[in-house]
């Protein structure tokens, strides 16, 4: 999926869940980075920067092919 800043977006559970980056660290995820609308705020690389506005959490950097556009 090509992405650009503004975007709306969502994580893809089977994506993030088996990634290097879920390994790295906590694999709970929170519910609201499948189920909410996130921006796309800033894209270096492969990753972008998501704020997810409706929930008061701070912004996450995931890489781009675990983002689906948000329906």
């Amino acid at each position: 999926m090509a992405v650009k800043k503004g975007d709306m977006v969502r994580a893809i559970r089977e994506k993030l869940e088996n990634s290097l980056e879920a390994k790295a660290s906590d694999t709970r995820f929170p519910p609201y980075l499948f189920d909410s609308k996130g921006e796309i705020v800033d894209i270096k690389g492969d990753y972008a920067l998501i704020k997810f506005g409706k929930v008061p959490t701070p912004n996450v950097w995931l890489r781009v092919d675990q983002l689906e556009e948000f329906k």
